[in-house]
């Protein structure tokens, strides 16, 4: 009997929105932290591609095609970059438990300069070159708006 009035106390208790905040806010941070051990094994994994790629394309590939593999290994560094950047987001949101909209954008500007640096200009639009330039104008702007912002609320 004594079992059967703590599980209706229990979920009694779970009923009231601080309980399943508090809820929430445990299984967020579960998910942050698998989140991360994922992104460490993408980062490592990253990593072991670059070193394979950068050991057998770059060494090996002759000089005329030279510069087609320096774009992919640039591509490739800002792929790890990019990965880095991500785990910081997460990291900052575990710390924080706040989305840091800077790192978001700081992240996004370089996934597009990633895109620009491997660009084969031969196989796109010029819409899509204009999409792209959009995109980082308005990153841009939105980065430099919230970095006025950030500096003005830490004075």
């Amino acid at each position: 009997m004594s079992l059967l009035r703590n599980i209706f106390k229990t979920l009694k208790n779970w009923g009231k929105d601080e309980s399943f905040l508090h809820w929430l806010e445990k299984l967020e941070g579960i998910v942050s932290k698998i989140l991360s051990l994922a992104m460490v094994i993408v980062i490592i994994e990253a990593l072991v591609n670059l070193a394979v790629y950068i050991a057998t394309d770059l060494f090996l590939t002759p000089t005329e095609t030279f510069t087609k593999t320096l774009f992919k290994t640039f591509g490739l560094f800002l792929n790890v970059l990019i990965a880095l950047e991500i785990l910081e987001n997460i990291t900052a949101y575990l710390k924080k438990h706040v989305v840091q909209v800077e790192l978001v954008i700081v992240t996004s500007l370089i996934a597009v300069a990633r895109k620009i640096i491997i660009l084969d200009l031969e196989k796109v639009s010029g819409l899509e070159i204009i999409g792209l330039a959009i995109a980082i104008f308005s990153l841009s702007i939105s980065y430099l708006i919230i970095r006025t912002l950030n500096s003005k609320i830490r004075d």
